[in-house]
C-alpha cells in the first residue's frame, strides 16, 4: 500500500508487510508432480508477432524441465489456445482480447517452437479460456494419474499462467510457478503477478530449485 507521502514501498518492504499480515506461506512439494507448459507458442517468441513477449528464456527453461520430467516419469502437459474461425467458441474472453484472433484454427502463431513439441506420452490440452483447468478434463486426468502437485511454466505470467496456478490450487493440486520459465510482454505485470502468486496462491521457484526437489522425491 502507498505510504503517507503517496509513494509505493520498495518490494522488500512490501514483502515484509505481507509476511507480517500472514501471507506467503509455503506448500510441501508433493510426491507426484506434473509439469504444465502453458501456451508457449510462436506468438510469444517470434519478434514479428504482435504478442511477442520475449519468452525465449522461458522456452529454454521449460524445455529443460520437460526433458527431466520425461526422464523421471512425471506427466508432461502442453496447453494451447485454439478457436474456430471467427471465434464463435471463444465467448467473452475472445471479445475482450481481440488479439486472440491469432489463435484461430490453423494459425502458425499457435504452433510450439521445436524445443517444446509434445512427444509420445505427453498430454495436450486445448483450451478456450485463461486457465488450463477451466472447461477441460485436466483436473480429472491428473487425479487419475495420482498427481498431487503442478509445476507451471509458460505465458503469460499475469494471464494464463496465473489463472492455471490459481485453479490448480482450487482443485487441490500444490502449484509451483517457475519464475525463470514464465514470461510476459512487460516486466511490470510479470513481477506483480509473481509477487501476488507467491503471497496467496502458489510457491514461486526457479527451475534449478524445482529440479532439486524432483531429485529428492525420486
Amino acid at each position: 500500500m502507498p505510504d503517507r507521502a503517496g509513494q509505493a514501498p520498495a518490494l522488500d518492504e512490501l514483502a515484509d508487510d505481507y509476511r507480517r499480515a500472514g501471507f506467503g506461506g509455503s506448500l510441501d512439494p508433493g510426491r507426484r508432480p506434473a509439469l504444465v507448459v502453458v501456451d508457449l507458442v510462436r506468438a510469444y517468441v517470434d519478434p514479428e508477432s504482435p504478442l511477442y513477449a520475449g519468452a525465449e528464456r522461458a522456452v529454454e527453461q521449460s524445455a529443460l524441465l520437460v526433458r527431466h520430467a520425461r526422464a523421471l516419469g512425471h506427466p508432461v502437459v502442453f496447453t494451447y489456445v485454439e478457436y474456430a474461425p471467427g471465434g464463435a467458441d471463444g465467448g467473452l474472453f475472445y471479445r475482450k482480447v481481440p488479439a486472440l484472433r491469432l489463435f484461430e484454427r490453423g494459425s502458425p502463431w499457435g504452433e510450439p517452437p521445436e524445443e517444446l513439441v509434445p512427444g509420445p506420452g505427453d498430454l495436450v490440452v486445448v483450451k478456450k479460456y485463461p486457465s488450463a483447468f477451466f472447461g477441460t478434463g485436466l483436473a480429472s486426468t491428473l487425479t487419475a494419474l495420482g498427481v498431487d502437485s503442478v509445476v507451471v511454466t509458460g505465458t503469460s505470467t499475469s494471464g494464463c499462467v496465473r489463472a492455471t496456478a490459481l485453479d490448480a490450487l482450487c482443485h487441490g493440486f500444490r502449484p509451483v510457478v517457475v519464475s525463470d520459465a514464465v514470461a510476459d510482454r512487460d516486466p511490470r505485470p510479470h513481477e506483480a503477478a509473481l509477487f501476488d502468486l507467491a503471497a496467496k496462491y502458489a510457491d514461486v521457484q526457479e527451475a534449478a530449485k524445482v529440479l532439486e526437489s524432483w531429485k529428492e522425491t525420486t
